[in-house]
């Protein structure tokens, strides 16, 4: 049950820390984002390359990474970059932000396929989305938005990573294509996480404590 619980008490977690930590991006904030992209990367690299190449032909394993790449660069022209912590809302705007949510449902969704039964990914999926949840619930909170609007976005957003790994695991898709979709997947956490390592950041202490947060993230997701 894990595959299913786990990528919705991340969103929770995400909400919840926005009542504890009150500005947008804390430093607490920046740091679980930078551990997280290291982390998604690392296990990535670690457990899901290796299972997608010895099942997929190479060169088109190489193929549909790219255009895993393609569609977040896509999805990201809609949702801002919410996808790695840029986001982006107006907050004098009442109406709802239908193109943010739509294209951060379809990421959602895609992220769930390589999640199953023996697979470690849900922790990187985990990690991920705790600090984007509490970017994406700041900004709404701060919006003015209703409650009710606010809650089905987050409601949403939460449920459709399960239904994702409900579709890979339980759906007639033959089991090439679940690899081909899984290709596509990392080439979406490879863009998504190394926009993350490698975005600037201000002062030094702060790129210490980045790079620090990063090599946890490699060796715990090594380790695992």
């Amino acid at each position: 049950m894990n595959k299913y619980l786990l990528p919705v008490l991340a969103v929770l977690l995400g909400a919840l820390i926005v009542f504890f930590v009150k500005k947008k991006r804390s430093l607490f904030t920046r740091l679980l984002l930078s551990f997280s992209g290291a982390f998604l990367l690392a296990l990535t690299l670690f457990d899901l390359l290796p299972e997608v190449y010895n099942h997929v032909e190479a060169k088109q394993t190489g193929l549909f990474i790219m255009f895993g790449i393609l569609l977040q660069i896509v999805l990201e022209f809609f949702s801002k970059g919410a996808e790695h912590g840029h986001i982006h809302i107006d907050k004098d705007s009442t109406h709802f932000p239908w193109l943010l949510f739509i294209s951060l449902c379809i990421h959602s969704f895609l992220e769930g396929f390589p999640i199953h039964q023996h697979n470690d990914m849900v922790y990187g999926v985990l990690i991920h989305k705790i600090p984007i949840a509490t970017l994406i619930t700041s900004f709404l909170v701060q919006s003015n938005y209703s409650k009710k609007q606010i809650a089905g976005f987050l409601i949403f957003f939460a449920a459709m990573t399960p239904l994702g790994t409900f579709v890979s695991n339980n759906s007639a898709i033959p089991g090439d294509y679940i690899y081909l979709i899984n290709a596509v997947v990392i080439g979406i956490f490879f863009h998504i996480s190394t926009v993350i390592l490698f975005e600037s950041s201000e002062g030094h202490k702060f790129n210490l404590s980045k790079l620090l947060a990063i090599f946890f993230g490699v060796a715990i997701a090594y380790m695992i």
